[in-house]
């Protein structure tokens, strides 16, 4: 691979919406034929797509506005972004890692952490380890299927289709835990609030105060049992 392709990589992996599975998978295919260096496939890959993500993160952060009121044009965009809002406040860097292997995770991570002040280092070391991870596994794909096959063009549509029926399972698990949660976001609407208020990191609210959690006097309102006044 020359230094064309090596920055082919870097422009379709630092945009967030460029489809690149094929030239991952090939550039896996290659380096195991020995026509690229594996390491550089790898530290190229996983480089540009972290400075994409933290360029997310960063216009969320400094923007939280404008953010959300972009992801919020649409209803699939607002339910992503209110679902990850609420599963990074809960899990914080576990889930900062695993949304970026969910269909559209690494915008609304991005974004959400951003949105609510997830603090700096520790957004940068959850994106870190989710991008060499998604690296490492997009590009093993062509890798170890070239190595194990022989024949490249089998190597290839082997790791597409395994790409393929991971981005679909991702979808079903995203589904289910959407589904999961009717209740609260009936709760939240009831209540006439946001799904969670931006916070500076800590747990508190920016404008003071601490988030609230879905738990307080609405919520107890709405779930408590209807009473009857008794006999006379």
């Amino acid at each position: 691979m020359d230094a064309i392709a090596y920055g082919l990589l870097v422009l379709t992996s630092l945009p967030p919406l460029v489809p690149n599975s094929a030239l991952l998978v090939t550039a896996g295919v290659l380096a195991s034929q020995g026509h690229a260096s594996l390491p550089l496939i790898l530290l190229v890959t996983a480089g540009s797509a972290l400075v994409g993500d933290l360029l997310m993160y960063l216009t969320a952060r400094r923007f939280g506005g404008p953010a959300r009121s972009w992801m919020r044009r649409r209803p699939r965009r607002r339910a992503l972004l209110d679902w990850t809002l609420h599963h990074i406040q809960r899990y914080g860097l576990p889930f900062v890692i695993g949304v970026r292997f969910l269909p559209s995770g690494r915008i609304a991570g991005a974004l959400a952490s951003g949105v609510v002040r997830y603090p700096v280092r520790t957004y940068v070391i959850g994106a870190g380890i989710a991008e060499a991870l998604w690296a490492t596994y997009s590009v093993g794909l062509g890798y170890l299927g070239s190595a194990a096959a022989g024949d490249p063009l089998y190597a290839a549509g082997i790791g597409i289709g395994v790409s393929c029926a991971v981005a679909a399972a991702g979808s079903g698990l995203q589904w289910a835990a959407r589904r999961r949660a009717p209740r609260a976001t009936a709760v939240r609407s009831a209540c006439g609030t946001e799904p969670l208020a931006p916070t500076n990191g800590a747990g508190e609210a920016e404008g003071g105060g601490s988030v609230p959690d879905g738990h307080g006097g609405c919520a107890e309102a709405v779930a408590a049992p209807e009473s009857h006044p008794g006999p006379p």
